[in-house]
């Protein structure tokens, strides 16, 4: 529908966007500045670098659960989306199994160095993408919350950006664990 939208109405699109309420556009905010400071070279502890990845983690999961009516639906959404998470997480770590050439793991801090990436504010936006625009398709179109192929495609998309998420946590574990 949404796509309807833009090429009938390409003034609804603003429409939709002033009635947003106000605190999804804080919590873009929020979650730029976090994706932006995923852009220059830090130090971070292990917890810190498992943080985003579970966050996003609960973020999608929330967005299943409060998108899709009754539990038989959610339910089916969540096993596709650990499904589409652990395929998309294996592949990206078959894709590219090391931590990034520049990360470290100072053993003595117990944190890991590493390198600045634009790769973590494009998932957390891609992430609030998919949320809004479920949210919106929702709205306009109520019976989507029991359309079981609209709640699986949204399932794979969480769990395809939950995947990769998890594959980065997964190499800076290995790093840890290579220098130790």
């Amino acid at each position: 529908m949404l796509i309807q939208l833009l090429i009938h109405q390409p003034r609804m699109i603003g429409s939709i966007v002033q009635h947003t309420p106000n605190w999804v556009w804080m919590l873009l905010a929020a979650l730029l500045v976090l994706g932006a400071s995923q852009c220059v070279p830090r130090r971070a502890s292990q917890a810190r670098t498992v943080l985003l990845p579970a966050a996003m983690t609960v973020f999608a999961l929330f967005g299943l659960v409060s998108a899709f009516a009754g539990p038989a639906q959610w339910i089916a959404a969540a096993a596709l989306w650990l499904l589409c998470a652990l395929a998309c997480t294996a592949l990206a770590l078959w894709l590219r199994p090391q931590a990034p050439a520049a990360a470290r793991f100072d053993r003595a801090s117990g944190q890991f160095e590493l390198p600045g990436s634009v790769l973590p504010l494009l998932m957390i936006v891609g992430i609030f993408l998919v949320k809004y625009l479920v949210g919106v398709e929702l709205a306009l179109q109520p019976a989507l919350s029991t359309d079981p192929a609209f709640a699986l495609g949204v399932a794979a998309l969480y769990g395809a950006f939950d995947g990769v998420f998890a594959a980065r946590a997964l190499r800076l574990w290995r790093l840890r664990l290579a220098a130790a």
